[in-house]
């Protein structure tokens, strides 16, 4: 089991960030949030996880152990894989996964890309019990990156949660002048993300 990531980030991605360490590159698959948080070149540390299967091994990194410990305890829900948890947790922060399962809120679940009604009142059925409590620890925030790519950045990363192009690129347009002069790719993500839900 590998259970964190030390060293300089070498690549990021729109879905992906690819760390060295001892020399070798090692790529994470990581939600949109996490990768604002990487810049190429410079230090980071990412808790991960490491999943098996019989044609692959994916390694997901996070922003801190308490992603990583819900993207490890959702997938014990049936129907919920290594993808769709990573999912919950780019549209949903931890505590907010925590409230909509412990509140019994489908609907708040229903916001996730591959998530239906049933789906929601699945995992809320047994997770419910061993969801536990909202720590009110809030993750690393994302640092500002420059505005210029952003409407790439987000319409991608949206495409790449199930959003078709032309209904990424309406959320982006609507969500433009939230942007501002510095664009935080995981607020705007997650602003985007409330258009969809709201169409």
């Amino acid at each position: 089991m590998i259970a964190s990531v030390r060293g300089k980030v070498a690549a990021v991605s729109l879905s992906t960030a690819v760390v060295e360490v001892g020399g070798i590159g090692i790529e994470l698959l990581c939600t949109p949030n996490t990768l604002a948080t990487l810049r190429t070149g410079e230090e980071a540390h990412l808790p991960t996880s490491l999943v098996v299967r019989e044609d692959s091994l994916t390694l997901f990194g996070f922003t801190d152990t308490d992603e990583r410990t819900l993207f490890e305890l959702l997938q014990t829900a049936s129907g919920v894989g290594p993808k769709l948890a990573q999912a919950m947790l780019a549209v949903l922060s931890p505590d907010g996964i925590r409230l909509a399962i412990a509140g019994e809120d489908a609907k708040t679940l229903t916001k996730v890309p591959g998530i239906g009604q049933k789906g929601a009142q699945r995992i809320i059925l047994e997770l419910k019990d061993r969801i536990g409590a909202p720590t009110g620890t809030a993750s690393v925030p994302a640092r500002a990156t420059a505005a210029a790519p952003w409407r790439d950045q987000v319409a991608e990363a949206l495409v790449g949660l199930g959003y078709n192009a032309r209904d990424a690129d309406k959320a982006v347009t609507a969500i433009e002048p939230e942007a501002g002069d510095q664009a935080n790719i995981s607020l705007l993500l997650r602003a985007a993300l409330r258009t969809l839900s709201k169409a």
